[in-house]
């Protein structure tokens, strides 16, 4: 999608007064064998995913898990700490003057296994270093808390991070390219969603090795445009929504899902279903930070985190697209409040 910059951007990113030091290998190396105990302690009050998971450190992930293999050759895959570890030290070559936070893990459909020597026990005898667990989903956040912007009085901070699920890989073949969902933008503070654009995703990175991976995950990253991010989510609080526009919105939203699958290409994309319109409907009137006005008009930006606050219940393989594309469909309807046809057939 070619996005306009609708506003001019002021200061976007607001560093300490003192800049970080440039980071050695050393140092890249210390932060990752100290990322664990960081985690333990870093209590996550809201999660920018909840459907389906739970929240695990990386230490359990390191310790307690195993790593899937594909079956035909016996190579082992590329972990989900390989993974987490990778993009970490791709962030810290970009970003070599900033803090990176610990990171924020979730995981589900969780794979359960015995050792050989516990094959023949009853479950009710089964003790725990008789068990095998891996996740076949995960995604992580890692934070960037030196670069941070303000919209509305929310704070915004920059965040990268990734999602690996097992079940798009052929575990049943020879070794092949891996892949993986990698992003780079905002998540916002006030309640943990995630805002991510076209550009600061890659719906599919395929990779060998760990080095490969790091290569293409660095090049995600230094290709990101941060200002024009922010500066089209900055344009979203100048355009508003009447209570029978939003209706309208909330109506045809659900009527999208239904229409003949010919009326529907002719349609820009709506990645959100059923359940995730009934939670816009609902925060519409009781969400704390982002319900409608006394006026009962809604400006675009709350309707934004309306939706991004309703995809923190889709799955982990699917949470990803869903951010990127509310995304598109608020920068859309904000395009056919100014008279552009594409959108318009959901608020007329």
């Amino acid at each position: 999608m070619e996005v306009m910059e609708l506003i001019p951007v002021r200061q976007p990113i607001n560093r300490a007064a003192m800049p970080l030091p440039l980071r050695s290998d050393i140092d890249m190396v210390q932060d990752l064998d100290v990322l664990s105990e960081f985690q333990e302690a870093n209590v996550h009050s809201k999660q920018f995913i909840e459907s389906n998971t739970s929240d695990v450190t990386l230490n359990h992930l390191r310790n307690e898990c195993v790593i899937p293999v594909f079956s035909k050759d016996n190579e082992v895959t590329i972990s989900h700490v390989n993974f987490i570890e990778t993009v970490f030290e791709a962030a810290a070559k970009v970003f070599p003057r900033e803090r990176l936070s610990s990171p924020e893990i979730r995981v589900s459909h969780i794979i359960k296994g015995r050792t050989p020597e516990a094959i023949n026990k009853p479950v009710s005898e089964l003790l725990d270093k008789d068990k095998t667990i891996y996740y076949e989903r995960m995604a992580f956040v890692i934070e960037i808390p030196t670069i941070v912007e303000d919209i509305q009085g929310n704070t915004l901070t920059l965040s990268i991070g990734g999602v690996r699920a097992y079940n798009h890989e052929n575990l049943y073949s020879k070794k092949t390219s891996e892949k993986f969902k990698v992003f780079i933008g905002f998540k916002n503070m006030v309640c943990c969603n995630m805002c991510i654009s076209t550009d600061g995703y890659k719906e599919e990175v395929k990779a060998m090795s760990t080095y490969e991976l790091q290569q293409r995950v660095v090049q995600l990253f230094q290709l990101y445009n941060i200002q024009k991010h922010l500066s089209l989510m900055n344009s979203f609080k100048n355009y508003g929504l009447n209570e029978h526009q939003f209706a309208q919105l909330v109506g045809k939203a659900k009527l999208y899902q239904c229409l003949p699958p010919k009326e529907r290409k002719q349609l820009p994309s709506l990645e959100f279903n059923d359940s995730h319109i009934n939670i816009i409907a609902r925060n519409y009137y009781k969400d704390e930070a982002f319900s409608r006005g006394s006026n009962h008009t809604i400006n675009l930006w709350n309707v934004y985190n309306l939706f991004t606050g309703a995809n923190k219940n889709s799955y982990i393989d699917t949470f990803l697209n869903r951010s990127v594309n509310a995304t598109d469909f608020i920068y859309g309807i904000s395009e056919a409040l100014q008279g552009n046809a594409g959108y318009r057939w959901f608020i007329e």
